[in-house]
């Protein structure tokens, strides 16, 4: 897969022009757009249509997590907008994952429709080990939750899982080689981590596993984000 199909710049914009700016910016180079709470609460589904119109696929990043019921009918507005690929919370179960992926088939084969790849967010990549056990009540490792995250999401027919680049390689020899894994917390060598703490270079995610990989601030705050994705393609290409 060439790495213009690997790399999703997440538009964590509130302006639904200056997206589009971004998107126009860099419309030779990146192919996948994440678009998540900031801005579709501030553009809603319009932002969608504007990136359709301009030929780039969509992944909406806002991390359904409700009863099984509600996640569903979310999934069904979210597949008739014709987006390639949005996730829900694996913590929500296995009931809400399995409902949620049979509400989405069964419609884009009665209606005809792409049906959207579904994926299951595991930890959060701002999560540390001491947040899970003292704020969650989490007891066993990090890296063990993970792997029993995308096993649910597994068992429950996801399509892939969002997780850190530190735990991919442990995914990949779980899940096996066709499950997908979407990798944000990216920093190149020359930003810092922000508010993030599991992170790993776009070079060091590949290698380990990582199908996509997510990288929004590092490319938006640099004083020439073409440079930036000039730079990251070339360390993608090494991977």
């Amino acid at each position: 897969m060439p790495w213009r199909e690997k790399l999703i710049i997440a538009l964590d914009v509130s302006e639904s022009d200056y997206a589009l700016k971004l998107v126009d910016k860099f419309r030779d180079q990146i192919e996948i757009y994440k678009v998540g709470l900031e801005l579709y609460t501030s553009a809603g589904p319009r932002i969608i249509e504007e990136l359709h119109k301009r030929n780039k696929k969509v992944f909406l990043d806002l991390k359904f997590h409700d009863i099984p019921n509600t996640v569903l009918k979310a999934a069904i507005v979210a597949a008739r907008l014709g987006i390639y690929m949005f996730n829900v919370h694996t913590s929500g179960g296995v009931e809400m994952m399995k409902k949620c992926r049979d509400s989405v088939t069964e419609l884009c084969l009665k209606e005809n429709l792409q049906r959207p790849k579904i994926i299951g967010v595991t930890v959060l990549t701002s999560l540390s080990q001491q947040v899970l056990k003292d704020e969650l009540g989490i007891q066993h490792g990090l890296r063990t939750h993970v792997r029993h995250l995308s096993s649910l999401a597994f068992n429950a027919g996801l399509d892939g899982v969002v997780a850190s680049g530190h735990e991919v390689s442990l995914i990949r020899n779980h899940c096996g080689k066709g499950f997908i894994i979407v990798t944000p917390g990216i920093r190149p060598s020359w930003t810092p981590p922000d508010d993030q703490h599991r992170t790993m270079t776009p070079k060091q995610a590949l290698r380990e596993g990582a199908d996509y990989i997510v990288m929004g601030r590092a490319i938006l705050a640099h004083s020439d984000p073409l440079k930036a994705i000039e730079l990251i393609s070339l360390d993608m290409l090494t991977a």
